[in-house]
């Protein structure tokens, strides 16, 4: 009945967020900006973030071009210079769609497409933003595409397989070294990345493992550099390393469940992320339909569960902005957002608001404009 109505109240709802949206501040003042990936329906719903309240309201919905067959996902990335949203599409064919993000209002342009040597879970840019790092869970393979002009990828001038069910990618802070969790092994690979090439060497070791049949999905860096955590999917765990970035190297020492305490199936997590400060972790669970939270030691980055709130069904992808102060998470099977304020002492997740989006919606970027 829930998702019926908001089915029903789809369009009609945007058009009043839409007007809402030009009424709101002028562009001058800085912004911030949501991009939602709707798979099914095949687009970028933008919203625009107000600051102190928590509210949204819609920018524009952008279709991505070229896409024949909708896929499961829409992985996406900005450029760290915050100019270029990149979408992934897990359809056909398989493209990545460059956007010019505009400054002032937060509205998409197309700026090209280039191709994916295979359809892609999660892809990230280099720190120089010259370089598409992607992940593919059906073509157990990681791999690296030249962007040049700005916006525009080029086919992957590196792919390495015999990675199975890679999830994730992202380089750490120095640019130096990337973390590439696969979920068919069990393991954590550890790469060395040369920025100047573009290319990935595995270390010594070329990774590690967790916990057999843990799934290991995606991940997240504490902001001082020092500690990943990463999130089990089939065990529904979170687990926690030292991370070494001279080396490029990890060490697990803990492991936290993110299930709920009445939880009752078979464990499908999905998401991870940490709140600017390093103070709280949220992770997605899409068989309870839960986000889970966890206090973050400051001396340690160890964690403490403060416990799960129900979610948006089937909650893929969630984000939180740069204050730490929302979270903003969608749901697969409720084709909705839900907004949530995040306590600053407890990191306790109160619900704001419900919004409706496309099809399918699975994946959350927040931006900051000045």
């Amino acid at each position: 009945m829930r998702d019926a109505r908001r089915a029903g109240l789809r369009a009609g709802l945007f058009a009043v967020l839409t007007l809402a949206g030009a009424m709101m501040a002028s562009p001058a003042h800085a912004a911030t900006f949501v991009y939602v990936g709707n798979a099914e329906s095949n687009e970028v719903i933008v919203l625009q973030l107000d600051r102190q309240s928590g509210d949204l309201t819609a920018v524009e919905k952008m279709p991505i071009p070229g896409i024949t067959k909708p896929g499961i996902s829409t992985p996406m990335a900005v450029s760290p210079d915050r100019r270029i949203l990149y979408v992934g599409t897990r359809g056909e064919p398989q493209i990545v769609a460059g956007f010019a993000i505009d400054p002032a209002t937060g509205k998409l342009k197309h700026l090209g497409s280039g191709p994916l040597p295979d359809s892609m879970a999660y892809i990230a840019t280099d720190r120089t933003g010259r370089f598409l790092l992607g992940a593919s869970y059906p073509g157990h393979k990681v791999t690296v595409s030249p962007i040049s002009p700005p916006g525009t990828v080029q086919p992957a001038h590196q792919i390495l397989p015999d990675h199975p069910n890679a999830h994730a990618i992202l380089p750490d802070a120095g640019n130096r070294n990337v973390i590439v969790p696969t979920l068919g092994n069990d393991s954590v690979n550890q790469f060395k990345f040369d920025a100047a090439t573009g290319k990935l060497t595995p270390n010594a070791p070329p990774a590690v493992r967790v916990k057999e049949k843990a799934g290991p999905r995606h991940f997240a860096f504490h902001p001082n550099g020092k500690i990943v955590y990463v999130l089990g999917e089939l065990d529904g765990s979170v687990y926690v390393f030292d991370y070494d970035s001279a080396t490029g190297q990890l060490k697990e020492k803990q492991s936290v469940s993110a299930l709920p305490p009445d939880f009752q199936g078979k464990p499908s997590a999905a998401d991870l992320h940490i709140t600017p400060d390093g103070r709280f972790l949220y992770g997605s669970e899409r068989t309870s339909s839960t986000l889970a939270g966890f206090k973050v030691d400051p001396a340690t980055g160890t964690l403490t569960p403060i416990g799960s709130v129900a979610t948006e069904k089937q909650p893929r992808g969630f984000n939180i902005d740069s204050t730490g102060r929302y979270l903003l998470a969608v749901g697969q099977l409720s084709h909705g957002l839900s907004s949530y304020r995040i306590d600053p002492e407890s990191g306790k997740l109160a619900k704001l608001k419900e919004y409706p989006m496309g099809k399918n919606p699975n994946w959350v970027e927040i931006l900051d404009v000045p």
